[in-house]
């Protein structure tokens, strides 16, 4: 399988990236904000995207 990367960026703030691997991406976090997200894997990107806006909206409050 190759080793798909996309980076995750909510507004104008990269999350980090999601790394294809079989059964899904797992996330590897760019900064503190998303730490709890870091090295999870989610079914997919949009999902990743989700949580990692979820995240940030939490820290914004």
């Amino acid at each position: 399988m190759s080793h798909t990367t996309h980076v995750i960026e909510v507004g104008d703030v990269t999350a980090g990236i999601v790394v294809a691997i079989d059964g899904g991406f797992r996330f590897f976090a760019a900064g503190l904000t998303f730490k709890p997200l870091d090295l999870v894997i989610f079914p997919s990107i949009e999902d990743a995207s989700r949580a990692a806006r979820a995240k940030f909206s939490k820290h914004r409050r």
